[in-house]
């Protein structure tokens, strides 16, 4: 079924109420180291800005857009449209504002199953809906595509070519994150496929942040110039984020304990499976935060026009605000849109926070889930 494009002005506690939430305020603080297809369901809406926020009320977001199945990417256009990608049906849907999600493509060949499917989706630098970059699970491993819908193949789907593949897969542990850095390279975030000890291991692609030109290549620059690998001994990345100073973020999936946000060097070995969490060893980097894993099982990062790190929670069912400074230690985190269930994916643009949730998977979804948010004034989101 189609997903439905319903922008309302509402506040989280209103949210609350429609969206039936099972989720329940995590026992402990993080700390700093030394789902199935379902038919659309329509629910009442009114233009932007027709309801006033409550006094008193939580954050106000606006739904964008709702009723997608299991979405995954989430890419900003220059003009202000949206790319949401979902995961177990591989299409990609174009979010107009004030009009319906409008059908760009399926990408052949994407072969869901666990956590893999049709995952990051990334636009390039002044490109548009008609050219993009995903990360796509197939029946052999995950890999980055380019895919043109402005060109066709002989049966009228899009042309789809190979950018990087060979990256291991599995039932979980994909990894799946793009992003485009400030050095306009492409980043590929990528998970151990539960084989841990690849992690450590240079020639194999699995746990990993790639670094890669458009064709596939290793970026000039890269560690070792003949390899895409721009650090190792990651679990499983999940979103990536850089700052005004240039640095980039990462979030990851921890095992049992913990589950971490890490500041990323070139060459760095973040020291999975040998540690979960800080380990403290000279030869590996430690995580700038850390939270039990039952508070976050951090999914996308974006960097906010106010410098702090924004991070999708799944698990956690909310969006943690984490102050960050110039030395790259992080201050108390603040857990924000508490209302709406499993958080799957967060972008900034336009000093506007875009998040997606994560309710048809693992979740317990409401009638309109899942829904693409906004929430345009930073200021109002409070714990």
């Amino acid at each position: 079924m189609h997903p439905r494009s319903w922008p309302v002005l509402v506040s989280g506690l209103v949210l609350a109420l429609a969206a039936c939430s099972t989720s329940s305020t995590p026992s402990s603080a993080p700390t700093s180291p030394a789902g199935s297809s379902k038919s659309p369901a329509r629910s009442a809406a009114a233009s932007p800005g027709a309801t006033e926020t409550p006094a008193g009320a939580q954050e106000p977001v606006q739904v964008i857009a709702q009723d997608f199945d299991v979405p995954w990417g989430l890419a900003v256009l220059d003009d202000g449209d949206v790319l949401v990608g979902e995961r177990d049906t591989a299409r990609v849907w174009r979010v107009v504002a004030g009009g319906e999600p409008q059908p760009v493509t399926t990408v052949p060949g994407v072969e869901p199953g666990g956590e893999g499917g049709l995952l990051g989706i990334v636009v390039p630098p002044g490109g548009g809906a008609g050219s993009f970059f995903v990360y796509a699970t197939t029946e052999t491993d995950n890999r980055v595509l380019h895919v043109d819908t402005t060109a066709s193949t002989q049966d009228g789907g899009p042309l789809v070519e190979v950018v990087l593949d060979g990256i291991p897969k599995a039932g979980n542990h994909n990894g799946g994150r793009l992003a485009f850095g400030p050095d306009d390279y492409l980043y590929v975030t990528t998970g151990d496929a539960s084989d841990g000890p690849s992690a450590q291991d240079p020639d194999s692609l699995g746990g990993k942040i790639l670094r890669i030109t458009t064709d596939g290549e290793p970026a000039p620059g890269n560690p070792d110039p003949d390899s895409p690998v721009w650090s190792m001994g990651h679990r499983n990345v999940q979103g990536l984020g850089w700052d005004s100073q240039g640095r980039m973020w990462a979030s990851e999936f921890g095992q049992n304990d913990l589950d971490e946000v890490n500041l990323i060097e070139p060459g760095g070995n973040y020291g999975w499976p040998q540690f979960e969490g800080p380990g403290g060893e000279p030869e590996f980097i430690d995580p700038v935060l850390t939270w039990p894993t039952s508070q976050a099982s951090p999914s996308g990062l974006a960097l906010g026009p106010d410098g702090e790190l924004y991070v999708a929670a799944l698990r956690g069912q909310a969006l943690w605000r984490v102050p960050v400074d110039e030395a790259g230690e992080a201050g108390e985190p603040e857990r924000l849109l508490t209302d709406y269930g499993r958080l799957r994916s967060v972008v900034v643009a336009d000093g506007a926070l875009w998040v997606l949730t994560s309710n048809t998977f693992r979740g317990d979804p409401a009638d309109t889930d899942d829904r693409l948010l906004r929430v345009t004034d930073l200021t109002t989101l409070t714990p």
